[in-house]
């Protein structure tokens, strides 16, 4: 198992970068770059290449509508470019209030965007001259395009494409065509339980020459006597997501979290958080909820969650070290690994 941490999006991102880059020497395996619809994530990503010398540089994620496929693909080989062979690269369908709200475009046929955005981004990559027909015309009919191929030469013709996704047709999706995963609100206790039919139907149908689905989770971190109060600080987040991404029948994590039982409670936080009651929200979220998706606690309780998030197939522990010596968390940990 590897481990890496969540890039701050809402705040200062040279702070946050510098404050990434100094947990490199701890072991760090990789930094996550969150877009939403603040800053940009490329730019983030150059500056953190830049900033560091061996840990991986992961958009989490790009969008598959406000970037074409070649955009996309040229982005990730211009990130692999300035890195050193060192990118990552997320894709999703984001949702629609983004999208449309933010971005003006349909949210419209989610899955196969994403599937094109995969096919396309590999196929640029390895320097095929691209003649595609599909939701994304390359060239387009009757202008005066013609088939192209990527004008510079990749560092790598394989950069690894990870999908972000929550339902059933997206999970099996991603089971079945990208390198990793990147599911939000992990409880891994539970994940079995709603993604484990999606990820084996999607799995069946996998290319062998793909290699096993890298998944990416985690949660907050803090080890000591007193640290399991600070699982309190996921309950913004969980509330943010179950409450307010997206109106009511159409968020995604709202889903999720009916899914994993909480159903009543998932109402009650859309409720409030719709309603500007945010404290309130939070104040709903199931304590369950915050301890499985999270590590906080004495060490030896730590190191249970790190086996429970190994064992619902995690590979990549994302993790928010909360407390005054991150760099301590991070190497306490990675030496766990």
């Amino acid at each position: 198992m590897e481990l890496s941490v969540p890039l701050d999006y809402a705040g200062d991102p040279r702070q946050a970068a510098d404050e990434v880059a100094a947990l490199e020497s701890a072991g760090l395996d990789a930094v996550w770059v969150a877009e939403a619809y603040g800053f940009d994530s490329p730019t983030i990503m150059g500056y953190l290449a830049a900033r560091t010398e061996r840990m991986r540089i992961g958009a989490a994620i790009l969008n598959v509508y406000s970037r074409t496929p070649a955009l996309i693909a040229q982005t990730a080989a211009g990130l692999d470019a300035v890195s050193g062979g060192r990118a990552l690269i997320g894709l999703g369908a984001s949702g629609p209030q983004v999208v449309e709200g933010w971005h003006g475009k349909a949210y419209d046929k989610p899955l196969g965007r994403t599937r094109e955005a995969v096919e396309l981004t590999r196929r640029i990559l390895r320097r095929e001259i691209i003649d595609h027909h599909g939701i994304t015309d390359m060239p387009r009919p009757g202008g005066l395009g013609k088939p192209l191929k990527i004008l510079t030469r990749p560092v790598r013709p394989e950069v690894p494409l990870y999908i972000a996704s929550l339902g059933p047709a997206n999970v099996r999706l991603t089971a079945e065509i990208a390198d990793g995963w990147l599911p939000t609100l992990f409880i891994p206790e539970k994940a079995h339980q709603v993604w484990g039919t999606a990820l084996a139907e999607g799995t069946a149908r996998r290319d062998p020459a793909l290699g096993p689905l890298q998944t990416v989770a985690g949660g907050v971190l803090a080890i000591g006597e007193d640290a399991s109060a600070l699982r309190d600080l996921a309950c913004p987040r969980i509330a943010l997501y179950v409450g307010g991404m997206g109106a009511p029948g159409k968020n995604f994590y709202n889903d999720l979290a009916v899914a994993y039982g909480y159903e009543k409670e998932a109402a009650l936080i859309q409720e409030l958080y719709l309603s500007g009651r945010k404290r309130e929200a939070e104040a709903a979220v199931p304590d369950e909820f915050c301890e499985l998706m999270s590590l906080c606690g004495p060490e030896s309780y730590v190191r249970e969650r790190v086996e429970a998030f190994r064992e619902a197939g995690v590979t990549m522990l994302n993790v928010t070290p909360v407390g005054e010596e991150p760099a301590k968390l991070v190497e306490t940990v990675k030496n766990w690994l």
